[in-house]
Parts: structure tokens; C-alpha cells; sequence
């Protein structure tokens, strides 16, 4: 099987094998987790939190196996790998040319919020992520 990665303008293929001897092998979805994990780490190296909050809002995720893109269980509005709520960023976002249901872009979105509010926008989370801010 080959995943494609989409990083910073880039493609890159990633060939997981169909089968593993001797452990489990892994899903496809926990493969694509874990790209996403990474996107989400090298993205905010600068700002390690924000891999944090990720973690916390969305464990990575962007879309779902079904393609959609994950949206907030408590507010649908919550968008993407970053929950960014739509009602609240969507016409800011759309001024700055950014779909929210694009994972670079959102996490574009969430570098400008951070920069403009800091972890603000994210305090639903804060009992997830707070401790970490200390140590990072």
C-alpha cells in the first residue's frame, strides 16, 4: 500500500506493507494518524503547544474514514485537526484565502489565532494540555 503525504506544497509516498510477519500490522487508519501526528508536530516546531492542543482537540485526526472532514462532537462547528469553530473563524479565515477543511490551512488559521490570542482560542481544552505548557 503507498500513503501520500502532503507537507508544505510537497507529495511524498510512504510504502506500508500489506502484511507484517511475526506482529500486527498497522491499520490504515492509525498509519494515516500518525502521518497526521507528524504534519501537526513539524508544522508547530516552533510552537510546541500547539502539537499539543491538536493532541488534545482532535488526537490528530483531520478527517474521518470516510473522507469528511472531523468536525467537533460538543459543536459541530469545530473544524479539522485544529478545531477551528467556522461560526466564530470561518469569514476571517475566508478573507485570509484559508479553508478551514484543509489541514495546512487550518493549521494556518491556528498559527494566526496563536499568534493573535495565544492559547486563548483553546481554553475548552486547557485540562488536557495545561500541564504540558510548563514543560515545553
Amino acid at each position: 500500500m503507498i500513503l501520500a503525504l502532503f507537507t508544505a506544497g510537497t507529495v511524498s509516498a510512504v510504502q506500508l506493507p500489506e502484511t507484517a510477519y511475526g506482529h500486527i500490522a498497522e491499520s490504515r487508519d492509525e498509519a494515516v494518524e500518525k502521518n497526521t501526528e507528524a504534519i501537526v508536530r513539524t508544522y508547530f516546531e516552533d510552537i510546541p503547544i500547539m502539537a499539543e492542543i491538536a493532541r488534545c482537540e482532535s488526537t490528530f485526526r483531520h478527517e474521518l474514514e470516510d473522507g469528511s472532514v472531523l468536525r467537533g462532537r460538543v459543536d459541530p462547528a469545530d473544524t479539522g485537526v485544529m478545531q477551528i469553530n467556522k461560526r466564530y473563524h470561518e469569514a476571517t479565515a475566508t478573507a485570509m484565502s484559508l479553508d478551514l477543511d484543509d489541514i495546512h490551512q487550518n493549521m494556518e488559521y491556528a498559527r494566526y489565532l496563536y499568534d493573535t490570542q495565544g492559547t486563548q482560542p483553546w481554553s475548552a481544552s486547557m485540562p488536557c494540555w495545561g500541564n504540558l505548557a510548563a514543560n515545553i
